[in-house]
């Protein structure tokens, strides 16, 4: 039984991967209900895969180590369009890129491919609602105020990634002693 559930979250998660290009092209062509569908069903999978990752009694190294990294992909994606599209500050999104990419480097050399912290996983969350928030479509009902509720809520979202990622690295760094 924890086999197939192990393959159908490791398909989830490749699944969501494939989603970033088209996601990206859905940005580029005002396509903005296609968009938002697409980072909603991803956010969905990032979700499902887990559970059912947690339901075989854990998931694969090879999808621990690649979940997050398509979390990174979905996020970057909008993040770098919001950013180009004047929504978010460029400082902001670099900040939060660098910050994956940090703490990327870190599980790629940890043996057990760095496990999120809670911080990490609510950092996640955070993001992905800021993000559909804030690509909420135009012809849809709320759309400005949605839009601004989600650009507030991308500073939370901020300021757990960077504490987050101190979380990830004190330890390892030998700045913490235990």
């Amino acid at each position: 039984m924890s086999l197939p559930l192990r393959s159908l979250a490791n398909g989830l998660t490749i699944a969501r991967a494939v989603a970033g290009l088209p996601l990206i092209l859905a940005l580029q062509a005002d396509a903005a209900a296609l968009a938002w569908w697409l980072l909603l069903m991803a956010g969905l999978s990032d979700a499902a895969d887990g559970w059912l990752a947690r339901l075989a009694g854990g998931g694969s190294s090879w999808g621990a180590r690649l979940d997050p990294l398509t979390d990174k992909v979905l996020i970057a994606a909008p993040l770098l369009w919001l950013a180009s599209a004047g929504t978010l500050p460029l400082w902001a999104v670099w900040l939060l890129l660098a910050r994956e990419l940090l703490i990327s480097g870190w599980r790629s050399q940890a043996g057990d491919g760095g496990p999120a912290s809670l911080a990490g996983k609510g950092k996640t969350v955070l993001q992905f609602l800021a993000l559909l928030l804030m690509l909420w479509p135009p012809s849809w009902s709320g759309h400005q105020q949605l839009v601004v509720a989600g650009w507030w809520l991308f500073w939370p979202s901020l300021l757990l990634a960077i504490s987050s990622a101190v979380a990830y690295i004190r330890p390892r760094s030998g700045l913490h002693q235990r």
